[in-house]
């Protein structure tokens, strides 16, 4: 019989928060911009996509990325982290199921590619920080970022638990491969946290909800 979990490993924007697109779109809408420019803006343009690589692996600033990503935009770059993702809330099914775990005695983790710790704290500020994890392993503090498997590697050892106790989850598919090198169970969250809770309740909880 398979070792029962013991180790819920989440991932932070589009998991325990709402989606990514539509904080794109509303982003867009909040600040006047053509549909799909902020997202063309870090996905497309080479300037773009090079800080906020850098910005995961704390290799550039968040003052670094607010600047070169205004400059692409446009757009006034003051705070510009934070009026970026002021659309992305959190989840509450998924924020429940991991308060459900942890009450069960399920460890948790936080595994983010980082969006920027300073001056804005995009964690904290949601109330998804130290205080609701067992382990924070934020990219930007690691020098590492997904899909590489060290990152996955570090959120295990954080834990104290082999990778076969533990459960991730993504909304990123090519997120999930390199867990699944570890023994990790993977669960691809798509739009639907209503599905996505319950089945976390199946896999962790005793007497599911």
């Amino acid at each position: 019989m398979a070792d029962p979990y013991r180790g819920l490993i989440l991932d932070f924007g589009g998991v325990l928060t709402t989606q990514m697109r539509l904080n794109s779109k509303a982003f867009e809408q909040s600040e006047g911009l053509e549909p799909g420019a902020y997202v063309a803006a870090l996905e497309e343009h080479p300037d773009g996509i090079a800080v906020y690589a850098a910005l995961e692996v704390g290799q550039a600033t968040q003052e670094d990325w607010n600047r070169v990503i205004g400059g692409i935009l446009g757009i006034d770059s003051n705070d510009l982290m934070r009026r970026a993702i002021a659309n992305l809330h959190p989840e509450p099914l998924i924020v429940a199921a991991a308060e459900r775990a942890r009450a069960a005695g399920i460890k948790i983790a936080l595994l983010s590619n980082s969006f920027g710790l300073a001056p804005y704290n995009p964690y904290a500020d949601r109330g998804l920080w130290t205080d609701f994890f067992d382990a924070v392993i934020v990219s930007e503090l690691e020098g590492v970022r997904k899909p590489s498997v060290e990152i996955y590697e570090r959120a295990l050892i954080a834990l104290d638990l082999p990778g076969a106790q533990c459960v991730y989850v993504d909304d990123v598919a090519a997120n999930l491969a390199p867990a699944q090198v570890l023994g990790i169970r993977t669960v691809h969250h798509t739009t639907n946290p209503f599905t996505t809770a319950s089945f976390l309740d199946s896999l962790l909880l005793t007497d599911p909800i």
